[in-house]
């Protein structure tokens, strides 16, 4: 670990998440804005559902670690929510036993600190018809389809409320794009740039309007060590040419009023 320590946003979840990354996705997004001011730390894991997570769930966050997360933001959903394979093999996983897995993941989040935050992703749609396109008749024994992606929405909301978890729901977000079923993901089931846009928008808006102690939101929290270095380029009257607003880069500049 290296010092000083900042807090640690923890991404957890399955493709959508480990593909965060990518360029221009929305993990690299976050990284950019909390540059300076927390660690955003992937955990992501292709193929992954709930079932999985949970089992493995004591290794990625273990009780006694020296540093606790600040924030995680969790993703499960889209793999579970897909068709049962008539092998019985595959990803899905039946929608109570999903809610009871994403309950037991909450409920060891917020044993690990008082102050951790939690914030959970629903799965977004899919376009099906680029799915279809991709990958044939490959996985037409366990189609990902809006349908159940929306099932598997509904019922994380409802466990949100029940745990007082905030929950962004990103099948209606997406849905509110124009022509979002092409201009939102790369293949159909993950995001493209247009796309983590939007999954970046709406985690901002709750970190900006969640009434937590200290805030998270992006443009609330302190930089580590000043930000105004002594060795800016100097002006003709000797003064520094930069100050703090500079800090806000031009591509950091839409995401300023969220």
């Amino acid at each position: 670990m290296v010092g000083p320590t900042r807090p640690q946003f923890v991404l957890f979840g399955s493709s959508v998440v480990q593909m965060s990354y990518n360029v221009g996705g929305w993990g690299a997004i976050l990284t950019d804005l909390y540059a300076r001011k927390a660690d955003v730390i992937l955990r992501g894991y292709s193929g992954w559902n709930s079932r999985l997570a949970l089992q493995v769930l004591d290794r990625v966050f273990p009780k006694g670690a020296a540093v606790q997360p600040t924030l995680v933001i969790v993703y499960f959903g889209g793999n579970d929510a897909t068709k049962t394979h008539p092998s019985g093999k595959g990803a899905h996983v039946p929608l109570p036993e999903y809610v009871e897995n994403m309950r037991k993941i909450a409920l060891h989040l917020k044993s690990l600190s008082e102050n951790i935050r939690i914030i959970f992703l629903s799965s977004p749609p899919v376009n099906e018809e680029r799915v279809r396109e991709i990958f044939g008749n490959a996985l037409d024994d366990q189609a990902r389809t809006n349908e159940g992606c929306l099932k598997y929405t509904e019922a994380l909301i409802e466990l949100g409320q029940q745990l007082d978890i905030k929950v962004i729901d990103l099948y209606t977000a997406i849905r509110q794009k124009d022509g979002w079923a092409k201009a939102c993901f790369i293949d159909g089931i993950h995001f493209s740039s247009e796309g983590s846009k939007i999954v970046v928008k709406e985690i901002l808006k709750v970190l900006k309007d969640a009434e937590w102690e200290p805030s998270l939101y992006w443009l609330s929290m302190p930089a580590e060590f000043p930000e105004d270095s002594p060795y800016y380029v100097v002006g003709p009257d000797g003064e520094t040419t930069l100050n703090v607003t500079d800090h806000v880069c031009t591509w950091q500049k839409e995401w300023v009023n969220i």
